[in-house]
């Protein structure tokens, strides 16, 4: 049977408590590399190039696909090697 919290244990949770035992983060240390690094990443309007391939890979393949129907090519055709296209450029 568990033990009815009072006042008296959560007295750990006080701020002078947790200041004895975590000290303030100074706000002139340097971040770690791993930090700075991570920041670097994100320059492209907060998008990464993942991101931006899916954001344009559904227009490119409707635009692939109205090319290749405009010179003659079957749209099923043209889904196909689009798609292979794309499945090419993911692997490589």
């Amino acid at each position: 049977m568990r033990r009815r919290l009072e006042l008296r244990d959560l007295r750990s949770l006080e701020r002078r408590s947790m200041y004895s035992i975590f000290h303030p983060l100074d706000p002139d240390e340097r971040l770690p590399r791993e930090l700075m690094l991570e920041g670097k990443r994100h320059r492209l309007f907060g998008l990464r190039f993942m991101e931006l391939l899916g954001f344009i890979y559904l227009p490119a393949l409707v635009l692939g696909v109205i090319v290749m129907a405009s010179i003659g090519i079957k749209p099923l055709v043209a889904f196909g090697l689009v798609g292979l296209l794309f499945a090419s450029r993911r692997t490589s």
